[in-house]
């Protein structure tokens, strides 16, 4: 059966559409590749906003120099509003609630971008307070500037041993949160960790971050959140991210964070299921609804027998060509 013939099948399309899109009714986004930019570089935001990245973030935060977070925050406003971004998805990572700079991130920003800004980026969170706080003073600012209340979504980052031991009560605190993201630079320094460098290690023999990538997603899953995955530094280890990002596929999550434009192109290959496994989800779940009206529990495909829980994973790989636009 080919990919045409099965993507017109009536028990594909209702197997599909009958998922749950996004959780309390947020805007589905793609978040393949999210791409880290700092807002002090005008010339690397227009660069952002030409890319391929399914979401590109204006760094306030680790990117910016103390004494340049005030030239960060109106250069992120004028970007949103002047660049063409096509499809992307808008984002801004402000400092932590904790800093001194964060009350004029979150004011300065909304006040400036207005509807031209999608989702902001919280870090540092350690508890589910610090989303109480951050979703009222949003709320606030949208009822200010007249945006529409909620509208605005939310990522965290889960990059303090804090947060990773609260992460399920903080991917419940508000129905603005979208994602959650492994900040895997802090949260070995929250660890006390001696890894060189952020998203690697020399030593471990293994995944050193499967605990906490399985951890996180089990709450952004648990919750209809997204769960994307940290960054990896060595930009030019292209291997070694591809290696990184499809670990963290493997455990569910949707997409993974690139620090550089050369890392976006193998985030959006990974986290894209590809036409082979694509056609093949859908010859099998078309055959298990199949067997299903016939009153069969389950049917043998290709010498594998599949039954409601088989179709159910690969119901999954049809839901993420959906997101990605690849059906």
């Amino acid at each position: 059966m080919s990919i045409t013939e099965v993507r017109e099948s009536e028990a594909v399309v209702n197997a599909v559409t009958a998922l749950p899109l996004t959780a309390a009714g947020r805007p589905l986004r793609r978040r393949r590749s999210e791409l880290s930019t700092p807002a002090t570089s005008e010339k690397m935001m227009a660069k952002a906003a030409a890319s391929d990245a399914d979401l590109v973030f204006l760094d306030l935060e680790d990117a910016v120099a103390p004494n340049a977070k005030s030239v960060a925050r109106f250069q992120a406003g004028q970007a949103l509003l002047n660049l063409d971004w096509g499809t992307k998805t808008r984002a801004v990572r402000v400092n932590g609630i904790q800093t001194p700079w964060f009350l004029d991130d979150i004011t300065d920003v909304v006040a400036a971008a207005g509807d031209h800004l999608d989702v902001i980026i919280l870090p540092k969170v350690k508890s589910a307070r610090d989303i109480w706080f951050f979703d009222t003073l949003l709320t606030k600012l949208e009822q200010k500037h007249g945006l529409p209340e909620g509208g605005i979504g939310l990522e965290v980052l889960i990059e303090e041993v804090e947060a990773l031991g609260t992460v399920d009560a903080i991917a419940a605190a508000s129905p603005r949160l979208e994602a959650l993201i492994l900040g895997v630079g802090d949260l070995a320094a929250s660890h006390g960790m001696r890894s060189a460098h952020i998203g690697t290690s020399s030593n471990y023999p293994g995944d050193i971050w499967h605990s906490a990538r399985t951890k996180l997603i089990v709450a952004a899953r648990s919750n209809g959140l997204e769960a994307i995955d940290g960054p990896f530094c060595e930009f030019k280890e292209t291997e070694a991210y591809r290696e990184q990002a499809n670990w963290a596929a493997e455990l569910g999550a949707v997409g993974k964070w690139a620090i550089h434009p050369n890392q976006v192109g193998v985030a959006n290959e990974v986290f894209s299921p590809t036409d082979a496994e694509i056609a093949r989800a859908q010859h099998i779940v078309s055959a298990m609804r199949a067997a299903e009206a016939e009153g069969e529990g389950a049917v043998a495909i290709d010498g594998t027998m599949v039954d409601a829980a088989t179709a159910r994973i690969f119901e999954t790989v049809l839901y993420r060509a959906t997101v990605n636009g690849q059906i």
